[in-house]
């Protein structure tokens, strides 16, 4: 039996950190990372063989859960018939045409390789459209590595507690403008100090990359009303909310239509996939139709394109199941979880949009960075390695959001909140924080 550990040290020879991507790294919470083997359902198997129910998903896109057969099954039918052209192929129209039908802001659509390169690209087409060059995002968001999105970034950024990452260069850094999640106020002061310079506003509707915070009431259609006011277009980043939160993404749940929209994870199927499309004439500036150059050799990969295409037509078909059974099992962990919680005092608050939640240890609600980044991630650490011995696999850092699946029974549910109070109670001894 290959242990992790032994897999980690030869991993950190060969690739750098050991990891080949930061958020997979255990530096927040200590220890080796587990090794996968193989996954089925809502479960994974490490090289060591300990089983684990999944709350990482693939960090969003496995939806139907490890393997749904409808995926699985299409995506070994289009192995035999080739894993990549560098031509157009029928499925990406169907991947297309899907995409319109359950997110109807978006009227043309490109596809891409991951939701970096689909942020990076609504970015450049939002710029060239407007003929402007800043775009404001907000601390804590993440929107992939390019070099602009990386000030005040959230997911490993915000774990690893670093404001922006060498290698930018200062020029580059200087186009990017914070303002504050759910502060209106804080964006209208960063318009009124740039008038007529800023192209974008970039969001993640509803936040994973801080841990998951929603947005306040009239925050979404409050940033519609001022990028429409100042001659500059709203993107929404629902590499993580698309297909998720909603069949139509978080802008059908919260009733925004952006200019642009980001997407990712779920329309890959599992596989690597990024997209980006909106209004007509935004999207008719991208080459070979206007000037805006992207290209990929990858882009609109048939293997890729199967599998979302596959995954994309069960939410198409079965939203009216799908949607309303992750709301009540995501209800069923918040409410076993929290009554434990609250019944004890314990310094804790918990954020959940549908599928997607997290477990903040604080007393705050999280409404912004500045709430997270007081989170106790020392008690967060002993909470996460309580429940990897007990066979929960969550995300490593307190910083992520973690995602259910179709395939978490209310059976599994139950199970995971009793794992779930077992880990608070061994962080936090009985009635120690009572009325602090």
């Amino acid at each position: 039996m290959t242990r992790n550990a032994d897999l980690f040290k030869i991993a950190r020879g060969i690739i750098p950190g050991g990891v080949n991507s930061p958020a997979r790294s255990f530096n927040a919470v200590g220890g080796a990372p587990k090794f996968i083997a193989r996954a089925h359902g809502a479960h994974l198997w490490d090289e060591e063989g300990v089983k684990y129910v999944d709350y990482v998903g693939s960090w969003g896109p496995m939806l139907l859960g490890h393997c749904a057969p409808q995926v699985t099954e299409a995506i070994s039918e289009q192995l035999r018939r080739g894993v990549s052209f560098g031509a157009p192929c029928e499925v990406e129209l169907k991947v297309a045409l899907v995409i319109r039908e359950l997110m109807p802001s978006v009227e043309l659509v490109r596809m891409v390789n991951s939701g970096t390169e689909a942020c990076m690209s609504a970015i450049r087409v939002a710029r060239a459209f407007t003929k402007r060059d800043k775009v404001i995002k907000f601390e804590g968001c993440y929107h992939g590595h390019a070099d602009f999105f990386l000030s005040k970034a959230g997911s490993g950024l915000a774990t690893l507690g670093e404001p922006s990452s060498a290698g930018v260069p200062a020029h580059v850094a200087a186009t990017t403008l914070n303002a504050r999640f759910n502060d209106v106020a804080s964006v209208e002061k960063i318009f009124a100090g740039n008038a007529g310079e800023v192209a974008a506003v970039i969001v993640e509707p509803v936040v994973g990359n801080m841990g998951v915070v929603l947005p306040a009431d009239d925050f979404l259609k409050r940033l519609q009303e001022i990028c429409t006011a100042n001659g500059a277009l709203l993107i929404f980043d629902e590499v993580m909310t698309g297909f998720r939160v909603a069949r139509g993404g978080a802008q059908e749940r919260f009733d925004v239509k952006p200019d642009l929209t980001t997407l990712g994870k779920i329309v890959g199927g599992g596989l690597p996939v990024g997209a980006y499309g909106g209004r007509k004439d935004v999207m008719e500036m991208v080459a070979p139709l206007g000037p805006v150059y992207q290209a990929g050799t990858l882009s609109g990969n048939p293997l890729a394109m199967t599998a979302g295409f596959a995954q994309l037509e069960q939410i198409a078909m079965n939203y009216r199941q799908i949607f309303p059974q992750l709301e009540r099992m995501g209800a069923l962990l918040e409410d076993q979880v929290m009554q434990h919680a609250r019944a004890r005092s314990y310094p804790v608050t918990y954020a959940r949009c549908g599928s997607m939640a997290t477990l903040f240890f604080t007393k705050e609600v999280v409404k912004s960075w500045e709430e997270a980044s007081r989170c106790d991630t020392r008690s967060f650490t002993k909470y996460f390695w309580s429940l990897m011995k007990d066979g929960i696999y969550m995300p490593p850092s307190q910083y992520e959001a973690f995602f259910m699946s179709t395939m978490h029974t209310e059976e599994i549910v139950m199970h995971t909140a009793e794992k779930m109070r077992r880990a608070l109670d061994s962080v936090f001894s009985e009635g120690h924080f009572r009325n602090k």
